[in-house]
């Protein structure tokens, strides 16, 4: 198992990703939650390279966070993080999921949930080199609207993990999140598999044409509910290119929720394409996430 001093000499490494500058207004703070905090005990790292069978002749790294308070004894919780190395994993990146996760275990505000971090695969046969995915394959892991990577994570990732650690295995207690394009995957997996999760957290997510993700909105409206909550996280000043307005996108998918009924929430601000106001809510969108009271009605909840 490693520590975190090896993680952050690998993501040193690694280059940074072209997301666009804001247009305006796009200064979050980070909460206490989001920062250290003295007496909260810190998970430790572990990882895998992973050869894939659904996505033949790609490699990846995966890394697994195992928080302190894991009981092999006990299952625990599961959380899947699209883009996972690169956007979740760092304690200094925009979103600093380590340190939030140590901090609302401790305060048992979200169970003991193993983190899973996964980046797209490389078709370099080594897996991974100098620990940068291939990002040529990005696109079309997260951005199909198929079952592909629900079926990646049931048949390779997940029992891969279950080897070494106690997973729960109730959708109930599985989630899955992702930034632009790894937020629709994240919503997609979870909308053909709900059976193996419940829970999904979208920041700037991509629910546009890139590779037909704009039919959702209109597909949430004409099918049955299902058994999923969902916290979406958007910013005006996010993308509008041929692909479609991602401020558009993510307000049609909010409201085609709330016209279905479903437990979600739409925070919607003035950032951009990025993770600056997803990472400093990050706190409070987990504790919703993982709450077990039923869902409060909100007004004017999609804007």
């Amino acid at each position: 198992m490693l520590r975190w001093s090896a993680v952050l000499s690998l993501l040193m490494c690694l280059p940074s990703f072209a997301f666009a500058q804001p247009k305006g207004k796009d200064e979050y703070t980070l909460g206490p939650d989001s920062l250290e905090q003295k007496g909260v005990p810190q998970g430790k790292w572990d990882k895998f390279v992973h050869k894939s069978e659904v996505f033949p002749k790609t490699v990846r790294d995966i890394w697994i966070y195992v928080p302190a308070q894991y009981d092999a004894k006990q299952p625990a919780s599961v959380m899947v993080f699209q883009d996972g190395v690169r956007f979740y994993s760092g304690r200094t990146s925009q979103f600093r999921t380590p340190i939030v996760f140590d901090n609302l275990i401790h305060k048992k505000e979200m169970p003991v949930t193993i983190g899973i971090f996964i980046d797209p695969g490389s078709n370099d046969i080594k897996g991974g080199k100098n620990g940068q995915p291939d990002f040529r394959n990005r696109s079309f892991e997260y951005d199909t609207v198929s079952d592909q990577y629900a079926r990646f994570l049931e048949k390779e990732v997940l029992p891969e993990v279950g080897k070494k650690y106690n997973l729960r295995q109730e959708a109930a207690d599985r989630a899955i999140g992702g930034i632009s394009s790894g937020g629709i995957c994240a919503f997609v997996a979870a909308w053909e598999r709900p059976d193996l999760f419940s829970k999904v957290l979208s920041h700037v997510g991509s629910f546009t044409n890139i590779r037909g993700g704009d039919i959702l909105p209109g597909r949430i409206r004409k099918t049955a509910k299902k058994p999923i909550r969902v916290f979406l996280q958007d910013g005006s000043n996010d993308l509008d290119n041929e692909h479609g307005n991602w401020p558009l996108g993510n307000q049609q998918m909010a409201l085609s929720l709330k016209f279905k009924g479903y437990d979600y929430r739409f925070e919607y601000g003035e950032g951009g394409h990025n993770g600056k106001h997803g990472g400093a809510i990050l706190p409070d969108s987990l504790r919703w996430l993982w709450r077990s009271e039923p869902a409060v009605e909100k007004k004017n909840e999609a804007k």
